[in-house]
Parts: structure tokens; C-alpha cells; sequence
């Protein structure tokens, strides 16, 4: 009864983050949260650390059975470490230190990709990258505020998930860079509320110019929705600036 109470206590502080009951122990392996079983419909309540930024590349009540099988399948595969899950939170900073943003009157961005409040109506997605094989696969379901056709994702959203992917691949082999061109073939239209994979790779290094290309398939991998190269722009480090020369 006490555990209960203390679940209720930290919901009402805004600490609990509700997840799909088929998260199961990928949650726990994958993340540092703690579960806790509550007799409230066999729902699985996701108690974040104090502190830590919400992970939002984790099951939630949104995802489709075919979005959770395409997660539990990239987890299988990351258990002997070939392939590993990015956290993903809804600003750079949190990404770089895994924690909370302090609030700031000034400053109230969001990642473009997790600017929606309401799970599934956006961009759900969670990113597997592959550094032996320099390469990265996103899983992505399109929702229904992502319309262009009637019933079909807008050609900017596969844009927007193709750059995201291409460019994070690029980001997690060589660092940080920036999108200098991004070349797309539409093949097919993706309808919303579908779950499509975004494979890509990164094909070579000259400098400090970056190429990557990838696809856009169904979770069928016979369907191709689009196809695109990107060449990015490696930045370079800022240096640090010298002490003044001694006149001695």
C-alpha cells in the first residue's frame, strides 16, 4: 500500500512517465528507470530518475503492434552489442548530457522531430546505429498530423526523416556536421499511421565532406518509399583561444 502511495505521490509531482505494458524489461536493460507494476489495467508506470530527461525513443501508449515488434527486434539484436538504441529527448543539450534542460523564460525550443505533445500525432521513432558497419536503421511511424494527401505523409515529413537519419548516422561516425545537400527520389506515398524503416550508410570520407545514403522501406523491406544521398559538412572544433605571450 505504501509503494502505491509513493507511486501516487510522484504522478502528481510529474515524475511518471506512462509506457506500453510491452516495453518489458528493454526498458530496464536499456535505460536507467525503474519499473514498478500497478493494478491499474496491467499498466507498466516508468518512474524517471530525479533529474534525468525523458527518453522519448521508448514504447509508449501510441506505438502500433508493428512499431513494438520492429523495437523488440532491434533490441534482440543490440544483446551482443553489433547494434545500439540512441536515447532520444527533445533537445540537443539533453541529448549531449542525458539530463533535464533548465527551464529559461528566454530560451523554449524543442527538437523539430519531438515538438508535438501528444504522443503519436507526430513523429514516433527510435534510432539503431551499427559503427562496424557505419551504419544506421530509424524506425518510424508517421501520424496523422503529418499529412499531406489526403491519408498520405507529406513529402517534407519523409524528407525531415530521411535528413534525421542520414545525419545522425554521419553525427555518430565522424562528430558533429551540417546538411549541405539532400537528394530525394519518391517512390511510392507512405500512408499515416504507418511504420517504415529508414536504412542508410555512410559511403565515404573526403575530407571534410561526409556521404550518406539510405532508403525508405515498409517493415516488409519490399516496399520502397523513397531513396536519398545527403553530403554533409564536418564541422570544425573551435579553438581555443592563447594566453597572451609573456614579455618577459
Amino acid at each position: 500500500m505504501q509503494g502505491v502511495l509513493r507511486s501516487c505521490s510522484r504522478l502528481a509531482q510529474g515524475r511518471v512517465c506512462w509506457t506500453h505494458p510491452s516495453c518489458g524489461p528493454w526498458v530496464a536493460a536499456s535505460e536507467r528507470v525503474l519499473l514498478r507494476s500497478t493494478p491499474l489495467r496491467n499498466t507498466t508506470v516508468r518512474l524517471c530518475e530525479a533529474g534525468q530527461a525523458k527518453d522519448y525513443s521508448l514504447p509508449n501508449s501510441s506505438w502500433s503492434r508493428e512499431m513494438l515488434d520492429q523495437f523488440h527486434k532491434f533490441m534482440e539484436m543490440s544483446k551482443n552489442g553489433t547494434w545500439k538504441k540512441l536515447p532520444s529527448y527533445r533537445s540537443l543539450v539533453e541529448h549531449g548530457t542525458g539530463k533535464k534542460r533548465k527551464e529559461s523564460k528566454e530560451v523554449n525550443t524543442r527538437l523539430f522531430l519531438r515538438n508535438f505533445d501528444t504522443e503519436g500525432v507526430g513523429f514516433e521513432y527510435v534510432m539503431f546505429v551499427n559503427p562496424l558497419e557505419k551504419r544506421m536503421v530509424s524506425v518510424f511511424q508517421l501520424g496523422p498530423y503529418l499529412e499531406g494527401p489526403p491519408g498520405l505523409a507529406h513529402g517534407g515529413s519523409i524528407a525531415t526523416i530521411l535528413d534525421s537519419t542520414l545525419g545522425g548516422c554521419a553525427i555518430t561516425i565522424v562528430g558533429k556536421v551540417m546538411t549541405a545537400n539532400l537528394n530525394i527520389n519518391y517512390r511510392s506515398p507512405v500512408p499515416l499511421r504507418s511504420v517504415v524503416l529508414v536504412d542508410c550508410k555512410l559511403e565515404s570520407i573526403e575530407g571534410r565532406k561526409v556521404l550518406v545514403s539510405g532508403q525508405v522501406r515498409g517493415t516488409d523491406g519490399q516496399t520502397l518509399h523513397a531513396e536519398a544521398t545527403a553530403l554533409f559538412i564536418k564541422l570544425e572544433s573551435k579553438k581555443l583561444p592563447q594566453p597572451p605571450a609573456s614579455s618577459t
